[in-house]
C-alpha cells in the first residue's frame, strides 16, 4: 500500500468520535471573529461599532496579495472592535458581535438542492473563492484563491485532494467524507477548473475504509477523479508527504508541490468551495472534533466562527475533572491553550482533552544518540543536531541545516527515548532564521 518514502510513525489512532454524525451547534449569544484567521496580512475592518450585520456579511477586507476576507457567521449588532485573546494566547484585533436572530443574506442559498452544473469560468471560480473568504481547512488556512493562482511559467498537472486526516483523534474529515460526498466531488470538479487540469486524486489513510467505499463508488459519476487508500503513517497530511504517496514526486527544498505540477487541497476546503460556487456562501462555519479519553459525548460539531471554544466543551458533556491539557488541532501538531474563553476560527479543527496524566511531559534527559528523530523525520532532517544548534543560539548552522524544511510535525519529538523537546527548538531555530533572512532581503 503506498505511503511516503522517508521517515514517519504510527502513534495511537484514538478516533473515538468516528462513529458520531456531524451536529449543527447552537448560535451563541455572542461571537469574537478575529481579524487573523488566515496565513499572511490580518484582514480589515470594513464595519463599524453599532453596525447591524447579517449572517454571511462581508466584516473585514483581506487587503494583501495573502489575506482572506472575513464574513460575519451571525446576525446582530456590532458591540465592538477591540483585542481579544487568540488561541495562542497572544491579544490581537477582534470584531466583537452580539447576536440578535439569525437573519442571512439574501444571496446566499439555503436550499438542500445539490447544484452541479458549474456555470462560472476559471477567473470566475478564483474571484468567488477570493470574495466568500475561502482558506485551507487542513490546518495551515492558506488563502485557497492563491493556490488557483499558478505562478506565470508553471502548469499545474493533477489536484491532489488532502482526505488523510493523520493527526490522531480528529475525525472532522472523516465525518464530512461520508456525509457531504457528492458536495465534496462537485468541490473538486470547481477547483479542477480553476486550475484548469483533467486529473484530481484524493488519497485517504486506510482506516477509513467506509469512506474510500463511499467515495469511490461517488466517484464513478465524475470523470477525472480518483481514490487513492493509502497506508496509516503520520505525517501523511503533509502536502509533500501526500504527494510523494499519490504521486511519487518530491517537491524539492524550498519549494512549492506547483515544481512538480501538483497543487494540494484539503477535502474539507474542497466542500467550503463547493459551498461558495454553487451557494454563494462564504466560509464562517466549519466541522470541528470535540474529543479525549474522558470525554463524555465526544463529536463532530458544525460550529460558526466567533463561537467560544468552551460552548463546544460544554456541548461534548463539559470539561472533565481531571483534565490537563486542552489543545486545539491534533496531539502532533496541535497548540495547547491557556484559557477556552477563545474562539473558533477558520483554522480550528479540532479540540482535543487531555488527562492529567496523558498531558505531562516526561522530564528530559540527555540525548542517547540513538538516531531515531532522523530516522523517523519525513523531510530527511536531523532533528537533535538542528536542536542542538538552535539551544546553542548558532542560528546560521541552524539555516544550513535546513530548519526552514521542517514542517514541525512532531514526530521526532514524540519519538525520543530522552524525551528532548526537539521540536520546541526547532520551531525557535525556524523563527530566528526567517528573522535573519527577512532582515538580509531588506538590504
Amino acid at each position: 500500500m503506498k505511503t511516503f518514502k522517508i521517515g514517519g510513525v504510527h502513534p495511537p489512532e484514538n478516533k473515538l468520535s468516528t462513529d458520531r454524525p456531524i451536529e449543527v451547534l447552537a448560535i451563541p449569544a455572542q461571537v469574537i471573529i478575529p481579524l487573523s484567521q488566515s496565513l499572511g496580512a490580518p484582514s480589515v475592518p470594513v464595519v463599524n461599532k453599532g453596525d447591524a450585520v447579517k449572517v454571511g456579511q462581508l466584516i473585514a477586507k483581506g487587503e494583501a496579495f495573502i489575506s482572506s476576507n472575513i464574513h460575519s457567521s451571525v446576525s446582530g449588532k456590532v458591540l465592538k472592535i477591540d483585542e481579544a485573546m487568540d488561541q495562542s494566547g497572544y491579544r490581537r484585533q477582534a470584531i466583537f458581535i452580539t447576536v440578535e436572530g439569525d437573519e442571512w443574506m439574501e444571496a446566499i442559498d439555503r436550499s438542500a438542492e445539490l447544484k452541479k452544473e458549474i456555470t462560472l469560468s476559471k477567473e470566475e471560480i478564483v474571484s468567488k473563492v477570493k470574495e466568500l473568504g475561502i482558506v485551507g481547512l487542513g490546518g495551515a488556512t492558506f488563502p485557497s484563491h492563491v493556490k488557483l493562482m499558478v505562478p506565470t511559467g508553471k502548469k499545474a498537472e493533477v489536484l491532489v485532494l488532502n482526505g488523510v486526516e493523520c493527526e490522531p483523534y480528529l475525525t472532522a474529515d472523516h465525518r464530512l467524507m461520508l456525509e457531504k460526498g457528492e458536495e465534496l466531488m462537485i468541490g473538486i470538479k470547481i477547483l479542477m477548473k480553476g486550475l484548469d487540469v483533467k486529473r484530481a486524486i484524493i488519497g485517504i489513510e486506510n482506516n477509513k475504509l467506509d469512506a474510500i467505499g463511499h467515495l469511490k463508488n461517488i466517484a464513478k459519476d465524475f470523470d477525472g477523479i480518483e481514490v487513492e487508500a493509502l497506508k496509516v503513517q503520520y505525517p501523511q497530511g503533509g502536502e509533500k508527504q501526500l504527494i510523494d504517496a499519490v504521486l511519487r514526486r518530491q517537491v524539492p527544498s524550498g519549494k512549492l508541490p506547483i515544481e512538480v505540477g501538483a497543487v494540494v487541497h484539503n477535502v474539507g476546503t474542497a466542500f467550503a468551495v463547493y459551498e461558495a460556487v454553487q451557494k454563494n456562501k462564504p466560509l464562517f462555519e466549519r466541522v470541528v472534533t470535540v474529543t479525549g479519553k474522558n470525554v463524555k459525548n465526544p463529536g463532530n460539531f458544525m460550529v460558526r466562527v466567533g463561537t467560544s471554544i468552551n460552548e463546544l466543551i460544554e456541548k461534548a458533556g463539559g470539561l472533565p475533572e481531571d483534565t490537563g491539557k486542552i489543545v486545539s488541532g491534533g496531539p502532533m501538531m496541535g497548540k495547547a491553550l491557556n484559557s477556552v474563553d477563545v474562539p473558533v476560527v477558520k483554522g480550528t479543527s479540532g479540540v482535543l482533552l487531555f488527562k492529567e496524566k496523558e498531558a505531562r511531559r516526561v522530564d528530559p534527559t540527555n540525548c542517547i544518540r540513538c538516531g531515531k528523530c532522523i530516522t523517523v523525520c519525513p523531510m530527511g532532517l536531523e532533528p537533535v543536531l538542528l536542536a542542538q544548534y538552535a539551544e546553542l543560539e548558532m542560528w546560521e548552522n541552524v539555516e544550513v541545516e535546513r530548519a526552514l524544511d521542517c514542517i514541525e510535525c512532531g514526530s521526532c519529538q514524540y519519538t525520543c527515548p530522552a524525551g528532548r523537546p526537539l521540536l520546541d527548538y526547532i520551531r525557535l531555530g525556524k523563527f530566528r532564521v526567517g528573522q535573519i533572512i527577512r532582515n538580509r532581503s531588506k538590504k
